[in-house]
């Protein structure tokens, strides 16, 4: 890519979108054109088709979609369903429409069934029924894959797919009802700390395993990818190393500064049992990560504190 390439990093305002501007403006990309939800409806097919025809954009980056924890997929499934497959359809579309060279789909980790062998392969793609909790979700992200795919073939378009793990980090949702487990956590233990709370529920068993990647280190893999990566098979990214849903919360308890006890509500769904993806196929191609689990929630704490805990 050169630095004078334009870049649309749809859903450039999320979690994963800021982190892409960011990393892309550190390494002298400038041509970033941006639109918030108000200017651009991704789920509305014209205005969507509008902005690729006025702007067009040399490469793209799909990192906007609905999504949630284990309560908000359970809840909406037919938004998370809808909203997803409107989004990537009239994006990908568009795309392919006004001569997009490449294009990046960021998929997800739940795409993999819910008793994919551990470390998940790319391989076990539509190996075995997907966890119930988050299939709606799930199905979305594998219809964008298999467009992707599709245009691949029928059009020789270089769309590819790269599947993430659970991310985390500064702009993260960290609102109860629908955040992801990490930041759900870092927010209980710091509203437990400061009321002086001398214990904080933590939702299952406790037992589920995952994995997690900053994602300043997502930001940093999906350069290199549209640098180095131009296959249409889907590719995982993560860390290679996952935790226990316990280990995690005494670690964010640890990181916050909370000493009080953990409580554990098991009516509550564990999830998929464990979720760590093989990343063998993007380590060899010579990517790693760079910020630790600990570093990486020390730094999204400092961001909460600064920016959201006020």
């Amino acid at each position: 890519m050169n630095k004078s390439d334009k870049i649309f990093v749809a859903g450039h305002g999320g979690l994963v979108g800021s982190a892409l501007i960011r990393r892309l403006q550190a390494e002298g990309f400038h041509n970033l054109p941006t639109r918030n939800r108000s200017q651009v409806d991704l789920t509305d097919e014209s205005a969507v088709q509008k902005f690729f025809a006025h702007e067009r954009p040399a490469v793209v980056i799909f990192a906007a979609a609905k999504v949630g924890g284990i309560k908000a997929n359970n809840d909406f499934p037919v938004e998370f369903l809808l909203d997803n497959l409107s989004i990537q359809n009239n994006v990908i579309r568009a795309a392919h429409e006004s001569g997009v060279r490449k294009l990046l789909f960021l998929g997800s980790s739940c795409i993999y069934p819910k008793r994919a062998p551990q470390p998940i392969p790319e391989s076990a793609l539509l190996s075995g029924p997907l966890e119930p909790t988050n299939e709606a979700y799930a199905i979305a992200k594998i219809a964008g894959v298999k467009l992707c795919q599709a245009y691949a073939r029928e059009y020789n378009a270089n769309f590819v797919s790269a599947m993430p793990t659970n991310l985390y980090g500064p702009n993260d949702n960290f609102d109860l009802l629908s955040s992801h487990v990490l930041a759900a956590l870092l927010r209980k233990a710091h509203e437990a700390k400061t009321a002086g709370a001398r214990e904080l529920t933590v939702w299952g068993s406790g037992k589920p395993r995952r994995e997690f990647l900053h994602v300043d280190d997502l930001a940093s893999a999906c350069l290199f990818l549209l640098q180095k990566y131009d296959s249409p098979e889907i590719i995982n990214v993560g860390c290679g190393e996952d935790i226990s849903i316990r280990e995690l919360a005494e670690l964010i308890c640890g990181v916050v500064g909370f000493d009080g006890e953990l409580a554990w509500d098991t009516t509550k769904p564990d999830g998929t049992p464990r979720k760590l993806l093989d990343t063998t196929k993007l380590n060899n191609l010579g990517w790693r990560p760079a910020i630790s689990l600990r570093d990486g929630i020390a730094r999204t704490y400092d961001w909460f504190r600064a920016n959201y805990a006020r």
